[in-house]
């Protein structure tokens, strides 16, 4: 993605592997100032994960993928290097799918700096090509919807929500994107509206709870990304995608999630079958460190929600458009 520094527009990924080291954007500390961590071990990378220092399921699998390298390269026991890592985050599918993998390429004898850069390489392809096949969907004029971030911040580089609207965006059309704020961690207004910044794509940070209202006064798409895509196309997103999806299907307004293959599930029937992480109370109940709850309130904190496939015009994946009829007929390998 591109970025404005002072010396002008740079070239920057999520993360990436240099000396020796994993280095992420510390996305906790966006937009405010653009810094990074560098981690040498599973555990710490693992820690990273279940901090949101990088976040979005493409990401946080190809975090995990580094993960289990350093784990290879230091001589780890890489059953228990895999465990740790996949506890880190229980719902987004591309932590497990990325460890797994791994461990088959590291098994097989591959160089396991060399598979971990084989596999974020393979999601920035694949996330382009998620951009070419969405693009057409975006109209000049359009008005966008989308939650929370799926864009390069989310996926190593490019996007997946966010991809088709870089893409029509660099091919001239002139739409407007709303980006809902995103509670609590404030991805939409904090990540997502800084990436649109970044690209000079015209937007609008709403209040989540503005959504049916802006959505009443004119919304033409809704694009979202997804953390897990089950077989019957269910899928969990970040809290806040399922009231949207109800809002669409009411409005007749076409509601699509962007994700790449190794964000589905086939092993999982039904949505009601995720497991939903719950966040800690603190991040409702605070605001950079003040506190605005009472003391003692009981809080209820589910980092995603469960949309059913019946709200969703169409899957956008490095395959094409599909609806949910096609899920079970493809392949699950999307770095081979």
């Amino acid at each position: 993605m591109k970025v404005k520094t002072a010396g002008g527009e740079q070239d920057v990924r999520a993360l990436w592997f240099e000396d020796g080291e994993l280095v992420m954007i510390d996305q906790r500390l966006l937009p405010r100032s653009l810094g990074t961590l560098r981690y040498r071990s599973y555990a710490a990378v693992a820690e990273a994960i279940r901090d949101m220092v990088t976040r979005g399921a493409p990401s946080i699998g190809a975090a995990a993928a580094y993960g289990m390298a350093l784990a290879a390269r230091a001589g780890e026991d890489l059953g228990e290097a895999a465990a740790a890592i996949k506890s880190a985050r229980p719902t987004a599918n591309d932590l497990f799918y990325a460890v797994d993998w791994m461990a088959a390429r590291i098994e097989e004898g591959e160089d396991p700096a060399a598979a971990a850069d084989r596999y974020a390489e393979a999601i920035i392809e694949k996330c382009a090509a998620i951009g070419r096949h969405g693009a057409h969907l975006i109209e000049d004029g359009h008005r966008v919807m989308t939650h929370c971030n799926a864009g390069a911040l989310a996926t190593v580089d490019v996007g997946t929500a966010l991809a088709p609207i870089r893409q029509a965006w660099r091919e001239g059309r002139r739409f407007m994107v709303y980006a809902s704020e995103t509670r609590p961690r404030l991805q939409g207004m904090q990540l997502t509206a800084w990436e649109l910044v970044q690209e000079g794509i015209d937007h609008a940070v709403i209040v989540d709870g503005a959504s049916g209202h802006v959505m009443r006064q004119g919304v033409d798409l809704v694009i979202v990304g997804a953390d897990r895509i089950v077989a019957n196309g269910d899928f969990a997103n970040k809290i806040g995608t399922y009231e949207k999806a109800v809002l669409a299907k009411e409005l007749g307004i076409p509601f699509y999630v962007a994700a790449p293959v190794s964000t589905f599930d086939l092993s999982t029937a039904r949505g009601e079958d995720i497991t939903i992480e719950d966040r800690p109370p603190e991040e409702l109940t605070e605001v950079a460190g003040i506190k605005l709850a009472p003391e003692g309130v009981n809080v209820l904190n589910p980092a995603f929600d469960v949309t059913p496939a019946r709200y969703v015009s169409g899957y956008i994946t490095e395959k094409g458009i599909l609806v949910a009829a096609d899920i079970s007929c493809m392949g699950v390998d999307a770095h081979e």
